[in-house]
């Protein structure tokens, strides 16, 4: 049996933290985790790879871009699903998160249905552990 896809929510933020758990509570079958900032992010994607990362950009000490780069740069952790969120909506910011190699994008404020499509759409799309080479 597949075990259950986790998602890791990256926010310095307390209230978006608590509100993108909350939504993802949505998702039926999915495991949620948090983290408050970038450098606790990497720790926790190291120790459990989850499938989906839900991260903010702006943090202090490492932001989402470069947290971003760090895991799509590592073969280890490439295939780990990323999705923005951020208030920065500038289309210069959606083309640097492209090109740190995040999956997609959300903007601040987060729409709760469209999360929870976006996030069960990708882990759908994602290649299982047992398909890969």
């Amino acid at each position: 049996m597949a075990m259950a896809p986790t998602v890791l929510i990256v926010d310095d933020n307390p209230q978006n933290l608590e509100l993108l758990e909350v939504y993802c509570e949505g998702l039926e079958g999915v495991k949620v985790t948090t983290a408050r900032n970038g450098i606790e992010a990497m720790e926790q994607i190291r120790a459990q790879k989850p499938d989906l990362v839900l991260l903010d950009i702006m943090m202090p000490k490492m932001s989402g871009f470069e947290v971003c780069k760090q895991l799509k740069s590592n073969p280890s952790t490439r295939d780990v699903i990323i999705v923005m969120v951020t208030a920065l909506n500038e289309t210069s910011d959606v083309e640097r998160a492209a090109e740190c190699g995040a999956d997609d994008y959300l903007s601040k404020p987060v729409d709760r249905m469209a999360l929870l499509d976006l996030v069960r759409t990708l882990l759908q799309s994602r290649p299982h552990a047992s398909e890969s080479p």
